[in-house]
Formats: C-alpha cells, sequence, structure tokens
C-alpha cells in the first residue's frame, strides 16, 4: 500500500471521522415499536478515519463494484479518476445504466443468488425503502450522517444521499439572445418550434415529475402546445444538453445542470417561482455486499467535506457545507419539490398512468437505451 498519505489525506480533506462497523450498535426494539427490519436506532456514525477505511478495504481484497443510475458511461469517468488518486490499491468497477434497469437487475440477483454490486446508487427512491423492508440493506451511518438534510437519509443509516441533481430546463445563451425563454410557460412560444431537445418524460421517471409539475402549473393545454412545437425526444437525460451544446437546438427540457455554472454558452435555468425539480441520490450497501469494507470506504468518502464541497451543481446534501455561498440550499427552493418527488416515486401505479398520458401527446418511446444493453451481470 502506498505510504502517501499526506497526498490523499489533502484529496479527502475535511473527511472528518467515519463510523465503527455496521454491526456494533444495534438496538433492541422497544416493545411494541413498529418493526420495519432489524431495529438500529443506536447505530453511531463512523469514527475511523478516511486512511483507516482505506487499509481495511485493501486488506479486505481491494475491491469495489458500484451500479450507478445514469445515460451514458461516461458520466462515471469523473468519479473513477478521483477514487483512483484518493485510493490506488482499490480497484473501482462502476456500471452505469438506468436505475429502472438497475434496481430490477439487482433483485434478480439476489433472486438467483449472483449479487454483483456492493452500493446501488441509483434514481428510484422507492427501491430503497423496499429493500429496507426486505432486509436488503446493510445499515451503515457514514461520518457527517448526523449533518445530511434529514430528507435525504434514512434515520435508521440504511441508505443516504450522497449528491443533489436536480432537473430543469436549459437554453444556448447566444441562439437564444435577449428573448430566452424565462420559465417553462415561455417554451410554447413559436419562436421555439423546432427549435427544443428533450429527454422523454415517458422514459425517465425524474422527467416525468418535472413534466407533471409543469402540467399542474400550466394544465394540460399547455402540454399540447409544447406537442405542436415540435420538440426532438431522445432517450438519456443528457439529450437535451448535448443537443443545445451540439448547436442542435436552441433548447434543451428534462435534464441536469448547475445554476453557478459561468463557463460556455449553456444556461440551465434555475426559475425564481416557476417549477424544478430536485432530489438527494440514494446510495446504500447491500446486506450480500461482497465487498462491505470497500462499501464503507466509497459511502463515507462521497460524505466527505472535499466530495460535498466540490459539488458541480453548488448543492451539497449535508447541512454544514455550502459549495458556494451564492446559492442557498436546495431544500430552501419551495419550487424545487423536494418532499415531492419521493412521495411521487412511490406511487408506481400513478406514474404509469401518466407515463401512457404522455405517450399520447408526444408518441412512444423510440431508441435503444443510451448506456447500451449491460445484460444480468455487468461487473462480475
Amino acid at each position: 500500500m502506498s505510504t502517501d498519505f499526506s497526498r490523499r489525506r489533502l484529496l479527502v480533506a475535511g473527511a472528518g471521522v467515519a463510523i465503527a462497523g455496521a454491526a456494533a450498535g444495534q438496538a433492541s426494539a422497544a416493545p411494541g415499536a413498529r418493526s420495519s427490519g432489524p431495529s438500529l436506532l443506536g447505530i453511531r456514525e463512523e469514527t475511523r478515519s478516511l486512511e483507516e477505511l482505506y487499509q481495511a478495504a485493501v486488506a479486505e481484497g481491494g475491491q469495489l463494484v458500484l451500479y450507478q443510475g445514469g445515460d451514458v458511461d461516461s458520466q462515471a469517468a469523473g468519479v473513477r479518476t478521483a477514487w483512483a488518486a484518493a485510493f490506488p490499491e482499490v480497484d473501482l468497477t462502476v456500471v452505469v445504466d438506468y436505475s429502472k434497469y438497475h434496481d430490477v437487475r439487482v433483485d434478480n440477483q439476489l433472486a438467483t443468488g449472483t449479487l454483483v454490486p456492493d452500493v446501488v446508487q441509483l434514481q428510484t427512491l422507492q427501491d430503497f425503502t423496499r429493500w429496507k423492508r426486505q432486509g436488503k440493506l446493510l445499515p451503515y451511518k457514514p461520518a457527517g450522517f448526523s449533518e445530511v438534510h434529514q430528507g435525504f437519509k434514512d434515520p435508521d443509516g440504511a441508505w443516504t444521499a450522497l449528491m443533489v441533481i436536480a432537473f430543469s430546463f436549459m437554453y444556448d445563451t447566444q441562439a437564444a439572445g435577449a428573448n430566452a425563454p424565462r420559465t417553462p410557460a415561455d417554451l410554447v412560444d413559436a419562436r421555439w418550434k423546432n427549435a427544443m431537445a428533450s429527454a422523454y418524460p415517458h422514459d425517465d421517471d425524474a422527467v416525468l415529475y418535472l413534466y407533471s409539475l409543469y402540467q399542474r402549473t400550466y394544465g394540460w393545454d399547455w402540454v399540447a402546445q409544447f406537442a405542436a412545437q415540435q420538440p426532438q425526444f431522445a432517450r438519456g437525460t443528457h439529450t437535451p444538453s448535448a443537443a443545445v451544446t451540439g448547436k442542435q437546438k436552441t433548447v434543451g427540457v428534462g435534464g441536469a445542470g448547475s445554476a453557478v455554472a459561468t463557463s460556455g454558452p449553456l444556461k440551465w435555468v434555475l426559475p425564481d417561482r416557476a417549477p424544478f425539480m430536485a432530489w438527494g441520490q440514494r446510495a446504500a450497501i447491500l446486506k450480500q455486499a461482497a465487498h462491505p469494507a470497500a462499501a464503507k470506504l466509497y459511502m463515507n468518502w462521497q460524505l466527505s467535506e472535499a466530495r460535498q464541497k466540490a459539488a458541480f451543481n453548488g448543492w451539497s446534501v449535508r447541512e454544514d457545507i455550502t459549495p458556494n455561498a451564492s446559492l442557498k440550499p436546495v431544500w430552501d427552493f419551495p419550487n424545487a419539490h423536494v418532499d415531492g418527488f419521493p412521495e411521487f416515486m412511490a406511487d408506481r401505479a400513478g406514474i404509469e398512468r401518466l407515463k401512457q398520458t404522455f405517450a399520447l401527446y408526444f408518441g412512444e418511446v423510440k431508441g435503444d437505451p443510451s448506456p447500451g444493453w449491460p445484460g444480468l451481470h455487468p461487473g462480475r
């Protein structure tokens, strides 16, 4: 193992302390208390340093497999590079796929005794509450857990959000000029006909929630008018920004971005009052994980002060960290609907009805999934 501890400590500075093993500290449930899997209220935050956790991960075998929700493999490039620099003796395998495929993939692997990932980091928020109820998750509280916003963590440590993701619309500042759209209501203006790209709302639940907020605010007439604009739909939430930055379209709808980005022609819109949507991307260690020590290292690293301060969009899941002083925490934006998205995701029957309704307006989803077809056991 490398002895250049000062370099790694610089990379992960501010991570503080981490928690001592998930097995220690389970508390017995009070008589008559509602049961939701094991009683975990006595689990304390990790007290080991990142260096100590790193040594434990190396001793375990130096392997970690992460199933990450996303659109294309290149979205994991940043985490791969940063991890390799900080922990060169622990090999990280990241498999990127739509969360709606990763979750059922994990279910199938658990059912067949062929589990591959150690950590799941997904947009399908409802799966984490279900997996907790089924006893599939390893209860664990990384260092900094107590500072995580209440809505972004399970109180028993079954899962923790590691990053904030927000969806809105965006535009090319050069092409849009002084007439750039300011709110979703502006998107149905005639000047944007044939000038917009969008992810399919009926292919991605977060985009679906964004469109549902637009519909609730402006009505189904707005949806019909938007459809008449003949937007270019594609699979993958990266496609709107790709179409705008590639100068194919002027406006993109249904993708992530940063309200504090200052370079480039792409403007991601953070509305003053109009709706957008944001959530905490949840992550958890699977109870049957082959590499629990490495999984704990990953959770602590992502929640560390250094990683949270480096959030590309200026938002942290921790209440004690402000990545960008000009931006208030995402939960302080009522129009971000951070509490609404988990409730939305839990209503699977309602989501299916809404998907089919948007298909009536926008047509069926077409095209192969942007991550490709990883199959049953990617990362093995």
